[in-house]
């Protein structure tokens, strides 16, 4: 939209393997040409097989951070992930009700691949109340959907554009309902907006780097946004950017277990 690098904020928890968290959005958003600055909101011990440990971090700190970078930095967008607890989701709301920044992207970080809960259960209401009222999209599996809701899993299409339906009714401008657990050749996304339902669909990649598949694709929405017209080319360019990281990722060798994506694909 304009000729100057967007600043993004990433406010998420840390993977020391960095496949995942705060480490695979700095990736994600200089790869697709935006400045990245970060706050950490939880220390956890994983790798590529998986999370053992989450340490939030105080959320007197996760504030101080927050102020720091809002106070100093003209932020164009903001991608919140893992937010661990109940203090830190009201915490980073106060901050995002403050600044008021243009574009939030917001990840519903509930559950690690392996099973470790990144959220506390007594956290749901709260990020539903708190937080999603005030982020430009969300973007939920199924799974999440499905929590979020108090709802079953969605099996089908149809019951993912009525999921969808019912996460904007919480209060959120648009939902991006992503389809990968869904069986069937092709992975279908729902983009829901207030008057147009868009299906954004995909090839599926049989790869076995997917590790932090869910906070690329999150990063680079809020890279792009600032640099794109609307939602539907900022998704669909983003969507473009994890399948050609998925593929690539058999280029690198990282772990024993699922490992991550290449988001530096197009310069190593």
């Amino acid at each position: 939209m304009n000729n100057m690098i967007p600043n993004v904020l990433t406010i998420a928890g840390s993977d020391p393997s960095g496949g995942a968290g705060i480490q695979a959005d700095i990736k994600t958003l200089s790869a697709l040409g935006a400045y990245s600055a970060a706050v950490i909101t939880a220390l956890t011990a994983q790798n590529t097989r998986g999370v053992t440990a989450v340490h939030p971090i105080s959320s007197r700190i996760v504030a101080e951070q927050l102020d720091a970078v809002f106070s100093d930095l003209q932020i164009d967008a903001v991608k919140i992930g893992m937010l661990a607890n109940v203090e830190i989701i009201c915490t980073v709301a106060a901050a995002i009700e403050r600044y008021q920044p243009k574009y939030i992207v917001l990840d519903t970080v509930i559950l690690s691949s392996n099973g470790h809960l990144l959220l506390e259960p007594d956290s749901l209401s709260v990020l539903r109340e708190r937080l999603l009222p005030l982020a430009s999209i969300i973007t939920p599996n199924l799974y999440e959907s499905a929590v979020l809701l108090d709802q079953p899993i969605a099996e089908n299409e149809a019951q993912m554009a009525s999921q969808g339906d019912a996460l904007q009714a919480l209060g959120v401008y648009a939902v991006l309902l992503k389809g990968g657990h869904l069986s069937g050749l092709c992975s279908p996304d729902w983009l829901i907006e207030d008057f147009c339902h868009t299906r954004l669909v995909t090839n599926r990649v049989s790869v076995a780097g997917t590790h932090g598949t869910g906070c690329t694709l999150s990063s680079a929405m809020a890279a792009l946004r600032p640099q794109r017209l609307n939602w539907v080319t900022t998704v669909c360019d983003a969507k473009i950017y994890l399948t050609q990281a998925l593929m690539h990722s058999t280029r690198i060798s990282v772990g024993h277990g699922t490992g991550p994506l290449h988001h530096c694909y197009s310069w190593w």
